[in-house]
């Protein structure tokens, strides 16, 4: 497969003529041209004109943190594609998963409903029921879509087409960043290469054919996740949980810069009884465990191949007279830590680190240019989003609220409160036993853990937005407290109702 586009040919296919022009051959000429122009030049696909239903590319990226991003206001990374596509669409400034933890943010985003009722609540092997998930591909396939799943699917290892795509290219877990083995449509391949320039291709080559009905591509990048092994127990080779590969064309990009850090950076945990905890062997959390400096310059590294692959996506979508008329979604499965806390590998924790997430959709048709939108957004949100905007209806069991009245500019009532939810796994033994339900609202955030006792934690985020000091047990925070967990269990008996 050939995945970069090669440039057009010349328009000069007819031989010189010896012979005095005339005005009939002239026009005999032009009219030629018009009607059998060079294959070299993309064309709009056959119906496009008279289809109103939209495309859909919908972007993953795997552990891309909220402000690694030039419109994120990154003091170093240019991200100039992936901005465009805020720029020209909407910027979703407070988005957020509603489980900060890799299958389960992915099958939120594909069902549009919480992990307690999906099902995949960690990173288990649980191939069997992603087999069986709702999702919202599914019913666009349904509706008369053309779907292509491209990338991670990571619910399990199973890597075998999934009901509701015509076109399926994946691979078993959480893949490897050269020479990925590959299920093509069912038939196992070994494209050489580096993984994230594949997928584009992949992605690219599916956008340039010829389409008669709307298409919808899912392209879930392996990047930015470490180079690591996942087992069907969800255990991973923790050995490599810092390796982070860049294409050879960004290896020593940004050398020398500084790496902001926030305050929290290398800060020992004070008041987080649950991180406080002598477990095993570890060392206290504090500036020995932060993310080192070089990890972050990797991941950041390898974010440039994500970028230069959405220009590539954006190129093909312009040349095949289809820019416009696709909604575009760039967003990240969870966040990360980066010495926050003395925090590095452990995701899955509560902390705005970690349950943040970078949202950018583009649609001319609806989304004005520059919007921005400050209101709670939840990855549960796209599916009944895309849906709506896709002329399906959204059914009653997905669990997330339809951002299109914010992309039109509206003021609606809207959301002041989300859950957050995490079940304990025993993949990083820093985090043992620290499954909980969490409630944030404009202001309060409250973490009540389940499999442990009188360690909760309750923090002020007006005056301490990086959760350094936990209020739980303060006199001052007792109605904040009682408050939040009245929303907690609205919260819970809303959604375990739905």
């Amino acid at each position: 497969m050939q995945f970069r586009t090669a440039p057009p040919d010349s328009l000069n296919h007819f031989p010189r003529r010896h012979v005095r022009a005339t005005l009939f051959a002239r026009v005999f000429l032009l009219s030629l041209l018009l009607t059998f122009p060079s294959p070299g030049i993309a064309q709009r696909p056959s119906g496009a004109v008279t289809r109103s239903r939209p495309n859909i590319v919908f972007i993953l990226i795997d552990d891309l943190r909220w402000d690694e991003l030039g419109i994120a206001g990154h003091p170093f990374i240019k991200t100039p594609n992936i901005d465009r596509i805020g720029k020209e669409g909407a910027l979703f400034r407070n988005a957020f998963m509603t489980t900060p933890l890799c299958s389960p943010s992915r099958a939120s985003f594909l069902t549009g409903q919480y992990a307690h009722t999906h099902g995949i609540t960690d990173n288990v092997d649980r191939s069997a029921a992603s087999h069986n998930l709702a999702t919202f591909p599914l019913l666009l396939h349904q509706s008369g879509y053309e779907t292509a799943f491209i990338g991670k699917w990571h619910m399990g290892n199973d890597d075998k087409p999934r009901p509701g795509f015509d076109r399926w290219v994946s691979f078993k877990g959480q893949g490897t960043y050269f020479n990925l083995e590959i299920n093509e449509d069912g038939k196992a391949v070994k494209p050489t290469g580096y993984t994230t320039d594949i997928l584009n291709g992949y992605a690219v080559e599916f956008i340039r054919r010829r389409h008669d009905k709307p298409f919808l591509v899912y392209l879930a990048h392996k990047a930015i996740h470490p180079e690591v092994t996942q087992n069907n127990d969800g255990s991973l080779n923790l050995a490599d949980a810092e390796l982070f590969i860049p294409a050879e064309r960004h290896r020593n990009l940004y050398a020398g810069k500084t790496i902001p850090h926030r305050p929290n950076y290398k800060r020992a945990p004070e008041g987080k009884p649950a991180l406080q905890r002598q477990i095993g062997n570890l060392p206290p959390l504090g500036p020995g465990t932060a993310t080192r400096d070089e990890t972050i310059l990797g991941r950041q590294r390898s974010l440039m191949a994500i970028e230069d692959g959405v220009g590539e996506i954006l190129k093909a979508l312009k040349e095949t007279g289809e820019l416009d008329n696709t909604i575009i979604v760039f967003t990240s499965d969870n966040g990360y830590f980066y010495g926050e806390h003395g925090l590095s590998v452990e995701r899955r924790l509560a902390y705005e680190e970690s349950i943040r997430m970078p949202l950018l959709i583009r649609y001319p048709e609806t989304v004005k240019a520059g919007t921005i939108r400050d209101e709670f957004a939840l990855n549960i949100d796209l599916a009944s989003t895309l849906l709506e905007l896709a002329g399906v209806a959204v059914p009653a069991t997905m669990q997330g609220r339809s951002l299109v009245p914010l992309l039109k500019g509206a003021r609606p009532e809207w959301r002041n409160s989300f859950l957050i939810e995490y079940y304990s796994d025993t993949v990083f033994p820093r985090v043992l036993q620290m499954g909980y339900k969490a409630v944030r609202n404009e202001r309060w955030k409250y973490i009540h853990y389940l499999e442990l006792e009188d360690m909760d934690e309750l923090y002020d985020l007006k005056t301490d937005p990086y959760e350094m000091q936990n209020l739980i047990h303060q006199p001052r925070a007792e109605k904040a407290l009682a408050e939040v967990k009245q929303e907690m269990e609205r919260l819970l008996k809303e959604t375990n109702n739905k």
